[in-house]
């Protein structure tokens, strides 16, 4: 797509020296892209100066914060390969994900010091100190020789979950970001005046890319809180400061609870979702307030944008994340091009990782022999081209001889009035070979009888899709963007 890619801090900050670029939720300073920029070089002389060159892996372990960009930043200039780690799993399980990728040091917050001193001792790098070491660097404002970096090369690293074993690095590239910025802006119309709020973490896509790197690249402006913090959001909300917002179907489920949901001016507010779908009743309660979410699709391997609903037909089209976005190619593989049907969603375009850093073996995998990215993701083309999202392939089971994927028993569990969320994954059977076991979260206040939700769901359901078991519980085990961790739930199971 492109030959080169620019040095993106030095690029806005040439465009927009005196427009804010970031708020610094907790000490109020703004930040002009100017700043960031210097910042930036700042931070790239210091690591220079510490040892670290092109190619070389740097770990950075932190909550949300401003300086995290600043390095991110700094990373492209230099080309340094930067490496978010997940500050809620404990030091064995960090080591275990750089060593892999031979990390040459470790940046971290003053609320992450003990576990990265874990870390970086275990791993024998050197670490430095956001609070003082990068603000030192920060104050010095030195400047670096401008780096040519390739379209294709390794900005920064992604880890998996690691669910199904050790995580993969899933690399991200300049080339990527430009691509998810343009299929994110044109499908949201974000401009240079928007403004939005950085709060999902850090060492997930949906933390750098969703909306933050896409709105600094149009210009526009990022409130940073250290973390979800439900009470700071809802007041952006409330008090107009926000133009554009993402979150996950939890966030606003959590949003839908609250007794004051209805005095945020939510027409005002463009509001995306992603992760998961977001259930019928929960697009119905917002649309009546006035917001139209959008249910969108996306993977770390995708940058991560390929799908996003337009509003024009949220509601005619519930269920749906709409189509593929500018820059990314799709097919259902088994349906031919224009044609109704499902198979499993392929991907190809500028926005697609080149692979697995270091792992050729997952790399091929992940990928068909003409080249196109393998989703594991099932999708439906109806009539009007818009996709549906079946269900992951792998969660897909089999109930005496029938097909059941548990994302549209989920759908239907959820439109009860007192269900708040369902999770269905399969379970073994001697009779049918596997059954469906739900588990589900009530509505606040609400008597849920098992047997009655059995019983409702049959009048809606074919009977082999219908969950033999029904738990309630009072949350689920999520992942840092939401997801629910369906491996736990098993655990729950006798």
């Amino acid at each position: 797509m492109f030959d080169l890619i620019p040095d993106m801090a030095a690029k806005r900050a040439e465009i927009s020296p005196d427009a804010t670029a970031f708020i610094d939720a907790g000490s109020g300073r703004e930040w002009l892209f100017s700043e960031i920029n210097t910042a930036a070089n700042a931070v790239a002389a210091g690591l220079g100066q510490a040892g670290l060159q092109r190619g070389d892996r740097l770990a950075i372990l932190c909550l949300n914060r401003v300086e995290f960009f600043i390095t991110l930043f700094a990373c492209q200039k230099t080309g340094i390969i930067l490496c978010p780690l997940n500050w809620r799993q404990p030091a064995p399980e960090l080591v275990e994900t750089l060593k892999p990728v031979g990390a040459k040091a470790l940046i971290h917050d003053a609320a992450q010091a003990g576990l990265a001193a874990e870390v970086a001792q275990a791993c024998g790098i050197p670490r430095f100190g956001i609070e003082t070491d990068i603000a030192a660097w920060i104050e010095t404002e030195a400047t670096v020789p401008a780096t040519e970096i390739a379209p294709d090369q390794p900005w920064y690293l992604l880890f998996t979950s690691g669910t199904t074993g050790r995580p993969k690095a899933v690399i991200q590239t300049a080339q990527m970001t430009w691509a998810n910025a343009v299929n994110i802006s044109q499908a949201t119309r974000m401009t240079a005046d928007d403004r939005s709020v950085n709060f999902l973490p850090l060492f997930h896509t949906a933390g750098i890319n969703l909306y933050t790197l896409p709105l600094f690249l149009m210009g526009g402006c990022s409130t940073v809180l250290p973390k979800f913090e439900p009470g700071q959001i809802f007041d952006l909300l409330k008090q107009g400061k926000l133009t554009q917002f993402f979150g996950v179907p939890a966030i606003y489920q959590a949003f839908s609870l609250l007794p004051d949901v209805g005095e945020i001016d939510w027409g005002a507010v463009r509001c995306g979702c992603g992760g998961a779908p977001l259930p019928e009743p929960l697009i119905r309660f917002f649309a009546r307030l006035g917001a139209k979410v959008l249910n969108g699709f996306g993977m770390t391997e995708t940058g991560p944008t390929v799908f996003l609903m337009d509003p024009e037909n949220a509601e005619r089209k519930i269920g749906s994340v709409g189509r593929a976005q500018m820059l990314t190619d799709i097919r259902l593989d088994g349906v031919a091009a224009g044609e109704t049907g499902a198979g499993e969603i392929q991907l190809r375009g500028p926005n697609i990782t080149p692979g697995y850093y270091q792992n050729e073996k997952a790399t091929r995998e992940a990928f068909t022999d003409d080249g196109w990215l393998r989703t594991g993701d099932v999708g439906r083309r109806d009539e009007d081209g818009y996709i549906f999202i079946v269900d992951r392939i792998k969660d897909m089971y089999i109930s005496g001889g029938e097909n059941v994927y548990p994302a549209e028993v989920e759908r239907v569990l959820n439109e009860h009035a007192d269900v708040l969320e369902a999770a269905v994954i399969s379970m073994p059977d001697e009779k049918w070979g596997e059954v469906g076991a739900a588990f589900i979260i009530a509505r606040p206040g609400a008597s849920l009888d098992p047997v009655e939700l059995r019983s409702w769901s049959r009048e809606r359901l074919a009977a082999y899709k219908v969950p033999v078991r029904i738990t309630l519980v009072e949350d689920f085990p999520r992942t840092a963007a939401g997801k629910v961790r369906k491996p736990e739930l098993r655990t729950l199971l006798p």
